[in-house]
């Protein structure tokens, strides 16, 4: 299906299945941040959509696609689609037509002290929380949001919603080489983390063109700051990009001790594990000691003696 004014896709996505999205600001650009890593271009912060579509026209398009086979329904934009100030109606009209079909919304968390949207997140199935930095001057660095935006004021109203929420609550984490990815504010995020009951933490970094002069970490990288998180939060690796193999050996008692310690997918066995110990981690699976843990979308191997670990919710 060819991208129309406001409905894109199907597309399949990797961490949320095949997914219809749904553009809240398919005119321009219209965000409370600017962040370095966007691939939009720069733009001036908003604190509000200039420019909207109308409830009846989004409903309108999204019906022609709902008999297609789709997974969720994804609320964003060319911007911050939290923005967009019919949201609450849209998530209604949305809920009255979509059948068994999961709503999803990929926001920067901003708009959460905004006591209206938190309450209109409520309703969605899925929501997946941005959160790329704890301390304030790496934040404004990265994110450049509108004025007066606190981080202090976003990861409070993160904490509460988490424990509110009744759906699958995602967060995601981009790294900037130089800016967040030092183990400084990896301990602050990881200790924030720790009191935020999410279903998924995604660690990523810049795969697309950025909007600024800034670069990524390679997925080594990525692998080495997962393990700095503890071990009870549910980190997974986003970005594939940058990939560098690196196909170490290990036995069985360090697979199932790097199991227990980070929950891999497939595909994170096949870039860092070498033939032998691919060969070990199905001896393991066939014996029943390693099993499958499915979070949202993604299929994680977890030793069998932690399968009745649940994160606490």
């Amino acid at each position: 299906m060819e991208k129309n004014k406001t409905i894109f896709g199907p597309v399949n996505s990797r961490r949320f299945g095949m997914s219809l999205g749904v553009d809240l600001s398919p005119s321009r650009k219209q965000c409370n941040f600017d962040c370095l890593y966007c691939e939009l271009a720069p733009s001036a912060t908003v604190a509000s959509q200039k420019e909207t579509v109308g409830v009846p026209e989004i409903i309108n398009e999204l019906q022609k696609h709902l008999d297609e086979k789709i997974d969720v329904i994804t609320l964003t934009a060319n911007g911050e689609p939290t923005l967009y100030p019919c949201l609450d109606e849209l998530i209604n009209a949305i809920d009255a037509i979509k059948g068994d079909v999961q709503t999803l919304i990929l926001t920067n968390s901003a708009t959460l002290i905004d006591e209206k949207v938190y309450k209109s997140l409520l309703k969605l199935n899925q929501v997946k929380l941005s959160l790329d930095a704890v301390t304030p001057e790496i934040f404004k660095k990265i994110d450049r949001p509108h004025r007066d935006i606190e981080i202090e004021d976003i990861v409070k109203r993160v904490e509460a919603f988490s424990k509110e929420y009744r759906g699958k609550l995602f967060v995601e984490i981009l790294f900037v080489h130089g800016l967040n990815d030092t183990r400084e504010e990896v301990e602050k995020l990881n200790n924030i983390l720790l009191s935020i009951n999410a279903s998924r933490i995604d660690l990523g970094t810049i795969d697309r063109p950025p909007a600024y002069p800034v670069m990524g970490i390679s997925y080594k990288e990525l692998h080495t700051l997962s393990h700095m998180f503890a071990t009870s939060l549910p980190i997974h690796i986003a970005s594939r990009h940058h990939t560098e193999e690196n196909h170490a050996s290990y036995n069985e008692e360090e697979i199932l001790n790097t199991l227990d310690k980070r929950p891999l997918t497939q595909e994170d066995i096949v870039l860092l594990f070498d033939d032998a110990s691919k060969q070990r981690v199905e001896r393991l699976l066939n014996k029943g000691e390693i099993v499958v843990k499915k979070l949202g979308a993604l299929e994680f191997l977890i030793p069998a003696a932690n399968s009745m670990r649940k994160q606490k919710k």
